[in-house]
């Protein structure tokens, strides 16, 4: 029996009762020690998933998604970005556009079934939409291949397997060893999706998606399910005849954990789709970009030419802006961060990192030499409508912070940047 539990980024999770909200909520004993273990090793990998403040609390981090514990407990992080009205209701479906834009996945609509899959959690959207594609690609029909068989059979089929005929004891003479071709859906794409199909039908809590699910389980009881996840991925065909795979490709990477989500370490195969909030926001803000930049102008992201000094004729620590914008002869650095700035709150510097002004500055010297424009991007929030003022290192390089508007998707005070970018990204 599944427990859905709903709760935010940073919320705090304990074992002692509590009025639950998307702040705070209470899980049992054996998830809170579950925690604590899977909080280790992210822990070694050097970022955190929860945070123990004392023994009866656990903080969660900057992750959002989905997180199933052995025990049956399933956590919704939902991001922490709305203030006001149904606060679960907007996060969720900003949550789901944000991965849908970030990976470049393509939403299936399938009628009353996509309006009701509109208010469920993370998991039950991500899995309907993987079994609407997979419908539709049974529809279509799936791909077959021809299988090389050497086998003993009492009579001659295909082509006769001379050698091993030969070395036959006079005892088994009356066998043929013989090697054909069959015709089997038995490929590296069909595989995968016998592998995510099973991790669904034990996953999934919703009628719509659990009938569906079993039902095209059925069609494929004769496809192993994948043992050698990577390897079929990388065989995943992509000619011509394989294009209607295509759209179902990253709904499977999704599920499989073969994308941006963090996999959870261990035997447990629960459903798992955490994602770092910081990462998500930059790719959803570069995909975003690259729709409203001109032809003309060429966007590079994580750019990595160049280094913060030379030492003993070679180079050290590369500085890699989340993206860089060149057109012409001009170029911008622009860096995201997911964080709640305050722009009432001179005192506190906004709540402005020192260390991001560091960064920028570096990928100014060296990206820019020294003169242009950097821009740092924030989500905007009720008490971060407009551009800060502009930060002026001096030697005609300037840095704006900007803010963008997840809901209607528009950089704010865009027109405050040099004419060329400000003319393509005001026009959005």
């Amino acid at each position: 029996m599944i427990t859905l539990i709903t709760v935010r980024e940073y919320a705090r999770l304990t074992i002692d009762a509590v009025e639950p909200t998307l702040d705070r909520a209470q899980i049992s004993a054996s998830a809170f020690d579950w925690l604590c273990k899977q909080s280790e090793s992210f822990s070694k990998a050097g970022a955190a998933l929860v945070q123990v403040e004392g023994r009866h609390w656990l903080r969660l981090d900057s992750y959002v998604g989905v997180l199933e514990t052995p025990c049956g407990t399933r956590l919704e992080i939902l991001p922490k970005h709305f203030e006001c009205g149904d606060c679960e209701v907007q996060s969720r479906a900003l949550l789901r556009r944000m991965i849908q834009r970030s990976l470049n996945l393509k939403s299936r609509k399938v009628g009353p079934t996509a309006l009701e899959l509109y208010h469920a959690p993370l998991s039950e959207w991500v899995i309907g939409q993987f079994l609407a594609a997979f419908d539709h690609l049974i529809k279509r029909g799936m791909r077959f291949d021809y299988q090389r068989i050497e086998e003993e059979q009492r009579y001659l089929r295909g082509q006769l397997n001379v050698v091993a005929q030969m070395r036959q004891p006079p005892a088994r003479q009356q066998f043929f060893q013989v090697r054909h071709d069959i015709f089997v859906a038995d490929r590296a794409e069909n595989r995968l999706l016998k592998l995510a199909l099973e991790r669904v039908c034990k996953a999934t809590q919703e009628p719509t998606n659990w009938r569906l699910a079993h039902e095209l389980r059925s069609l494929l009881h004769e496809v192993p399910a994948s043992s050698l996840v990577r390897e079929d991925f990388r065989a995943w065909g992509t000619d011509r005849l394989m294009a209607h795979y295509q759209p179902i490709k990253p709904w499977c990477e999704l599920i499989l954990n073969q994308q941006m989500p963090i996999a959870v370490a261990g035997e447990w195969q629960g459903i798992s789709l955490l994602f770092p909030m910081e990462k998500l926001f930059e790719r959803y803000f570069e995909a975003w970009l690259r729709r409203s930049l001109p032809p003309e102008a060429k966007l590079t992201s994580q750019a990595s030419s160049e280094y913060l000094c030379e030492h003993n004729h070679g180079r050290m620590f590369r500085l890699e802006p989340d993206l860089l914008v060149r057109q012409g002869s001009q170029c911008w650095v622009l860096d995201t961060k997911w964080k709640r700035l305050n722009a009432a709150d001179r005192d506190k510097k906004y709540g402005l990192s020192q260390s991001d002004f560091y960064q920028l500055f570096a990928y100014g010297q060296k990206y820019l030499q020294g003169h242009g424009e950097l821009v740092l991007i924030y989500p905007r929030r009720e008490a971060f409508q407009r551009a800060l003022p502009p930060f002026d290192f001096g030697g005609g390089l300037r840095l704006w912070v900007l803010p963008f508007d997840l809901e209607t998707e528009r950089l704010l005070d865009a027109d405050l940047l040099s004419l060329v970018i400000a003319q393509a990204l005001s026009r959005v």
